[in-house]
C-alpha cells in the first residue's frame, strides 16, 4: 500500500514494467503501425524483493498503456524513432522509460550505489537523455496541437472518470483484534488528532468513521494515506488497509458460523483476507483452512506474515480447491466455504491493488483501458467459476459465500443460478438455496432482503457482488403439494379432507375414529343417545350430552323439510362448548336418519349458525327417584318438550317409544329455533 515516489526507479523495475507493457499494449494494424514492438513473446517477470517495486512496475506499465498514443507521437514528431540503435525488442522499454522521463520533467534519474545496473536499461536511458530537448519540444507541440493543459487531457473520458473516482475513494482499514481492541484503536486515533464522524460525507481533515456494514472496519479520507502509513497502528499491523469488498465477504462468513465451526478459504487470494477471517475467529476454536499454497517457499512466506499479524488458527493446504475431495477428513468440521474466484475485476477501483493482492492477471489493465472484457475471456472465467462453485456444493458444509469484483452478470448472478439449477448437493445432503446476506451493522435492513448483495463502483466504494447459498431446512424447503402429502403419509394417517375421500365416507370414518379416540381418552360419548327403556342404567337416567353444541344447517327454499337429527362432529380447541341440559333424544335401533342433498343443493353454500338450546327442568309423574337423580321417561322427545305452556300432568300418556320416535321424526313439522 506504499505510494509511488519519483526518482527511485531501479533498473529491475524498468525491465519488469517493459515486460508487462509488452503483453498488454494496444496492437494496431500493420498498415497503421509506425512503432513496432517486436514479437508477441513475453519474457517472465523478474523477482522483485519488495511490494513497493512490484507496484511501481505495474504503475509504469499501466501509465505507458494509457499514454501509448501520445508517447508514440512524441517519438515520431521528434524524429528520435526509428533508430538503428534501438531494436524492436526494446521498444516497450523505450516507451516505459520515456513516460518516466517526462514524468520527472526530463531530469536525470537518481541511481543508488547499491543498485546493480542492467545493460539494456543503461542503453535506453543514455539514448533518451541525449535527445531529451527534442523530446520535450515534441511534447509541447502535442499539447498545443490538442489544446491540452496537461497530459491527463489525452486520456479517454472513461479512464479520466475512473481515476478521479479512485483518487477520491476512502481508505478502508480493518482492526486486527489479535494485536489490539477497538477501544484501544479509537483511543490511539484520538491521541493522534483524529476525530470520529458519522459518515464519509463528513470527512474534513483528520477524521474517520465506522463502516455501516462491518463493525471492525474504519474509513479514512484518501488524502491521509501518507500520514496513516506512518502511524504505529499500521506499522504494528493493528490496522491493515484493504478494500471493503473483502471485509464484506469475511463478515458474511462470520455471521454463518458457530463457536467451533471451521472455515475453508477456497483460494489464497490476498493474505489480508485470510488474516481478517482469522481475526474474526479469534475468540473461537475454529480453524481457517487455506487452499492452493503450492510451494514450501510460499508456505514459509505466508507463515511469517501470519505470525507477524498474530494469526494462530490458520492451516495451509498445498492442493488446489478443486483437487480436494469433499470427504477429506481434515475438513469434516468445516461449515462454511469462502469462494472468491479469479474474476475480470472491473469493479475493483484500484487495478494495481487487485493484481498484487488478489494475484490477478495483468490483462486487467488492458481491459480497464478498453472498458470491457473480451467475450472469450469472460466465458472462460465464468466456466471456471461455475465449476468451482459446483465443486464447493459437494462438500458437507452448511453454507457457501461467493464473492467477486466483477460487474458482469455472467460472473455473478448467472453463475449462482446455474449452480443451483445443476442440482449438485453432495451425497445424502439437502440441496442449496440462495439466501440474502445479513450484516448486523447495516443501518438499512431493507437493503439486505435481496437474494444478492451488490455495490456498484462509485466514489465511496469499489464494486462488489456477494451471494450466499445455504442448505435447505425443513422450514425453508419449497416442495410441491404432492411431495408434502407423500411425506406426511409416511409419518401417519392424513385427514380425510386432504386425501380426497367421499363426503359420506369421510363423516362415517371421522365419527368412528373420534369415538375410538374418545374411548381411549376415557371421555363421555359425543352423541346424545338413550337406550331402550329396559336397558336404561339405574345409576344415571340422564343422557350423555356433548361438550360442543351440534351445528344445525338450514336448507334454503325448503321450509317443509323434516328435521334431521345429525351426529355432531366435534373439533377440539374451537372455543367454549354450549351444553344442552335435560335433553332426551331417542335412538331407533342404533340407526340415524340423515338428509341427502341433491346435486344442485350441494353446489350451494349453506350458512351455518350455532344455536344454544336450553330447556327448563321437567318433573313428570312417571319419574321415580333413583338415588339423587331424577329419571325422565325416554318417550318425551326433543320436539315434544318445546310445545306450549301446557302442563305435562294434563297430557295423555303417549304410546310406545318406537311409535313416538316415528311420529316425531316423520310427521311433525320443522320447529322454529
Amino acid at each position: 500500500m506504499t505510494l509511488i515516489k519519483k526518482n527511485v526507479c531501479c533498473d529491475s523495475v524498468y525491465i519488469n514494467a517493459a515486460r508487462i507493457f509488452q503483453g498488454i499494449h494496444n496492437k494496431k494494424p500493420k498498415d497503421r503501425m509506425p512503432v513496432r514492438y517486436g514479437d508477441d513473446s513475453v519474457s517472465p517477470l523478474l523477482t522483485l524483493a519488495d511490494e513497493y517495486s512490484q507496484r511501481l512496475s505495474y504503475e509504469l506499465a499501466f501509465s505507458a498503456l494509457k499514454y501509448q498514443d501520445l508517447l508514440e507521437e512524441i517519438l515520431l514528431d521528434s524524429h528520435v524513432y526509428p533508430s538503428h540503435s534501438i531494436p524492436d525488442e526494446l521498444t516497450s522499454l523505450l516507451l516505459v522509460m520515456l513516460y518516466d522521463l517526462q514524468d520527472r520533467e526530463f531530469e536525470v534519474r537518481a541511481i543508488s550505489d547499491e543498485e546493480e545496473p542492467i545493460a539494456e536499461v543503461q542503453q535506453i536511458e543514455h539514448f533518451l537523455y541525449r535527445f531529451r530537448i527534442k523530446l520535450a519540444a515534441a511534447l509541447a507541440r502535442c499539447r498545443v496541437k490538442h489544446d491540452a493543459l496537461s497530459i491527463e487531457y489525452f486520456l479517454p473520458e472513461t479512464i479520466r472518470k475512473h481515476e478521479q473516482r479512485t483518487s477520491a475513494l476512502p481508505l478502508c482499514a480493518w482492526i486486527n483484534t489479535f494485536k489490539t481492541s477497538l477501544q484501544d484503536v479509537f483511543r490511539d486515533l484520538k491521541s493522534k488528532g483524529f476525530t470520529e464522524v458519522e459518515s464519509v460525507s463528513d470527512f474534513k481533515g483528520y477524521t474517520y468513521c465506522l463502516d455501516q456494514h462491518c463493525h471492525n472496519v474504519l474509513l479514512f479520507p484518501s488524502s491521509l494515506k501518507d500520514e496513516l502509513l506512518n502511524l504505529d497502528l499500521f506499522a504494528d499491523c493493528k490496522l491493515l488497509l484493504q478494500d471493503k469488498s473483502r471485509s464484506l465477504a469475511v463478515h458474511s462468513v462470520q455471521a454463518l458460523l458457530s463457536t467451533d465451526d471451521d472455515v475453508i478459504v477456497a483460494h489464497l487470494g490476498s493474505h489480508l483476507t485470510v488474516a481478517h477471517m482469522s481475526a474474526l475467529r479469534n475468540h473461537s476454536t475454529s480453524t481457517v483452512f487455506v487452499c492452493g499454497v503450492k510451494t514450501s517457499a510460499k508456505a514459509a512466506e505466508l507463515t511469517d506474515l501470519f505470525d507477524h499479524m498474530g494469526c494462530k488458527n490458520i492451516q495451509l493446504l498445498h492442493e488446489d480447491f478443486t483437487e480436494i475431495e469433499p470427504e477429506d477428513p481434515r475438513l469434516q468440521n468445516a461449515k462454511v466455504i469462502l469462494l472468491i474466484p479469479q474474476c475480470s475485476g472491473l469493479g475493483f477501483s484500484n487495478p494495481i491493488d487487485f493484481i498484487l493482492t488478489e494475484h490477478g492477471d495483468a490483462g486487467l489493465l488492458k481491459d480497464l483501458y478498453q472498458g470491457s472484457v473480451s467475450t472469450d475471456k469472460l466465458c472462460s472465467l465464468a466456466e471456471r467459476q461455475l465449476n468451482e462453485l459446483m465443486h464447493a456444493m459437494k462438500f458437507e458444509v452448511q453454507s457457501i459465500v461467493y464473492c467477486t469484483s466483477s460487474v458482469y452478470p455472467e460472473e455473478n448472478e448467472l453463475v449462482v443460478k446455474k449452480a443451483l439449477e445443476s442440482g449438485v448437493k453432495g451425497k445424502k445432503l439437502k440441496p442449496f438455496r440462495s439466501i440474502p446476506p445479513i450484516f448486523p451493522e447495516c443501518s438499512n435492513p431493507e437493503s439486505c432482503t435481496d437474494p444478492f448483495f451488490k455495490i456498484e463502483p462509485s466514489e465511496v466504494s469499489s464494486g462488489c457482488f456477494l451471494a450466499i447459498i445455504a442448505r435447505e431446512t425443513e422450514s425453508s424447503k419449497s416442495v410441491s403439494a404432492k411431495d408434502i402429502l407423500a411425506h406426511a403419509a409416511a409419518k401417519g394417517p392424513l385427514p380425510d379432507s386432504i386425501l380426497g375421500k367421499p363426503k359420506e365416507e369421510k363423516k362415517q370414518e371421522k365419527v368412528t375414529q373420534h369415538r375410538s379416540d374418545t374411548a381411549r381418552a376415557g371421555l363421555e360419548p359425543k352423541t346424545a343417545e338413550v337406550s331402550h327403556p329396559e336397558a336404561v342404567s339405574t345409576r344415571n337416567a340422564a343422557v350423555a350430552v356433548p361438550k360442543d353444541v351440534s351445528k344445525l344447517k338450514k336448507k334454503a327454499n325448503q321450509p317443509t323439510s323434516p328435521v334431521q337429527l345429525k351426529k355432531p362432529t366435534i373439533k377440539p380447541d374451537k372455543g367454549p362448548s354450549k351444553v344442552l341440559k335435560h335433553v332426551s333424544v331417542s335412538k331407533v335401533h342404533g340407526k340415524q336418519i340423515q338428509a341427502r342433498k341433491t346435486h344442485a343443493e350441494r353446489k350451494k353454500t349453506v350458512a351455518v349458525k350455532i344455536v344454544e338450546i336450553v330447556f327448563p327442568p321437567v318433573i313428570s309423574p312417571y319419574v321415580r327417584p333413583q338415588g339423587n337423580q331424577l329419571r325422565m321417561p325416554p318417550h318425551i322427545s326433543l320436539l315434544q318438550s318445546r310445545q306450549g305452556n301446557r302442563s305435562l300432568r294434563d297430557r295423555v300418556p303417549p304410546p310406545s317409544v318406537s311409535k313416538v320416535v316415528k311420529t316425531t321424526v316423520l310427521r311433525n313439522s320443522r320447529p322454529r329455533l
